[in-house]
């Protein structure tokens, strides 16, 4: 397994699978504390992530983003926590962006930071973005999207599948959140050339 690592910001370090769907895991520093959220195992971004601080607990914020939660978790000796309503002790505020008998997904807000961490409902992917700009909303629920992200102003977004979107964050949601239905007839006659890349 290859992995692009992507550590320009000093409280998050982010690895991405080189493949088609380019699962993200995450690594949120703050105060000498770590936290993982959905991570894939790579040993040499685990080794960064636990050099940036005291691993404190794995996050899974979406119900079927088992990933290696698991398994990173008994590696450092930490708890995992499967889809937090609050994480007290934490400068994270929990966000409840899907909840339906299917679906269940929460994001994570980090207002000292202006970081938002959405695992699925956005994503910076040719299959979420469909060539439409640098974010967009998952294909299934672009009928129903997640209006609750709008109230954030990010200064960083990070997903679950893609890279984070450090410039413009704010701006990139809102226009990913303006039209997804619009986008779908557009977006799926440019999906076959988009999943060649």
């Amino acid at each position: 397994m290859s992995v692009r690592l992507h550590d320009d910001a000093p409280h998050a370090l982010t690895w991405v699978v080189r493949e088609p769907m380019a699962r993200a895991s995450h690594a949120l520093v703050d105060d000498g504390r770590v936290w993982l959220v959905d991570p894939v195992a790579d040993d040499e971004a685990l080794e960064r992530a636990a050099a940036l601080g005291e691993p404190v607990g794995v996050l899974q914020l979406l119900d079927r983003h088992n990933r290696d939660a698991a398994a990173v978790a008994r590696r450092f000796g930490v708890p995992l926590v499967r889809l937090p309503g609050v994480l007290g002790g934490t400068p994270f505020e929990v966000l409840p962006v899907v909840d339906r008998r299917w679906w269940r997904e929460v994001a994570l807000w980090w207002p000292e930071r202006r970081l938002l961490l959405v695992p699925e409902a956005l994503g910076t992917v040719p299959y979420f973005t469909l060539g439409q700009g640098p974010v967009g909303v998952h294909p299934a629920l672009r009928a129903t999207p997640p209006t609750l992200l709008r109230g954030f102003a990010p200064e960083r977004l990070l997903v679950g599948h893609g890279g984070p979107v450090g410039e413009d964050a704010a701006g990139a949601v809102v226009r990913a959140l303006a039209h997804p239905r619009r986008d779908v007839l557009a977006g799926l006659r440019r999906l076959p050339g988009l999943l060649r890349r």
